[in-house]
């Protein structure tokens, strides 16, 4: 689920090109907030692959989609008020999903905060959190 028109082009783009079936949501809110440039030349961005938006060594914080975007206001929020420093993850994709680099960042900062839209219980959150414990 991308986040911006920048990496929903590039994962639509890979969606195209994967032999695998493969399923791309689009969060309608970004249809009203799109203000990436938007390169005009073919790039792809690999399913699998987390990105890290913000390094950081206090909290993990998890999300994808329009979630990345509110845990960046989060990271900025503990910065000013706490002074600690946020690891900000963008999954990108949910499966496959980069339980790599997720549980390296985890290792690393010792707590996770997972933000997603999803039921009460058993949302994708939920296999993070068993993954990672």
């Amino acid at each position: 689920m991308p986040r911006g028109a920048k990496q929903a082009k590039g994962l639509l783009l890979s969606c195209i090109e994967e032999p695998d079936p493969c399923i791309m949501l689009e969060p309608k809110i970004l249809y009203r907030t799109a203000i990436d440039d938007v390169p005009t030349a073919h790039y792809k961005i690999e399913i699998g692959n987390a990105e890290i938006v913000r390094e950081g060594d206090a909290v993990t914080l998890v999300g994808w989609g329009t979630q990345v975007h509110i845990l960046l206001e989060v990271a900025d929020l503990v910065q000013e008020e706490l002074g600690a420093s946020c690891e900000v993850i963008d999954l990108v994709s949910i499966l496959p999903w980069d339980t790599e680099l997720v549980c390296k960042s985890a290792k690393k900062t010792g707590r996770v905060v997972i933000a997603h839209e999803a039921p009460l219980t058993s949302g994708f959150g939920a296999e993070i959190v068993a993954t990672v414990q």
